[in-house]
């Protein structure tokens, strides 16, 4: 196998299609895509941001929610990850995105994203925003037997090597099962 280096890139893959939602001091609705984010404990979500009309949200309001692009909201997705809500203040409502006051934290639950974390802001360092999740809100057509169902999510995932926003594919295999195969008898 013949390898080459790259040098320092900013390569994960595969990078989950973050949407914050958060509201301003006049209770506006606001969202930006963020794509570097993680869980980072049982309750815990960590997104590195940059400066942004969201981060001047987050120190009003101290709560966002972080929903899941998908297929379907890949074009308004993308638009308000392009779009500065300090230079387009109608950016919700360009992206023809809807919202529902979050009944745990004070910040929007985007109606057209099926799945949503909402969250209370445990701190913002150094560019990144530590969150606990309150509560997960799901749209129960994208549940089966009382659980979230990938497929009917159809979440996108990033591919920052191409810039481009991809479908992810068939379950291959089954977590804290398949591997047991190789352990010792």
């Amino acid at each position: 196998m013949s390898r080459k280096n790259l040098g320092v890139k900013s390569i994960l893959f595969p990078m989950p299609v973050l949407i914050i939602g958060t509201y301003d001091a006049e209770g506006n609705p606001n969202a930006m895509n963020a794509a570097w984010g993680m869980i980072s404990d049982t309750d815990e979500i960590s997104i590195s941001l940059a400066d942004h009309k969201t981060t001047d949200n987050l120190k009003i309001t101290g709560a966002f929610t972080v929903g899941y692009g998908t297929e379907e909201t890949v074009v308004p997705c993308d638009y308000i990850g392009i779009e500065s809500g300090r230079d387009v203040p109608d950016k919700f409502a360009r992206a023809h995105f809807t919202e529902t006051k979050s009944e745990f934290v004070n910040a929007p639950v985007i109606n057209e994203l099926p799945v949503s974390l909402e969250c209370k802001v445990k701190s913002f360092e150094d560019g990144i925003l530590v969150g606990e999740i309150v509560n997960v809100v799901a749209d129960e057509a994208v549940m089966t037997g009382g659980k979230i169902d990938l497929k009917k999510v159809k979440p996108i995932a990033f591919d920052p090597c191409s810039n481009s926003y991809y479908a992810l594919g068939e379950a291959v295999g089954k977590a804290f099962s398949d591997g047991n195969v190789l352990k010792a008898k």
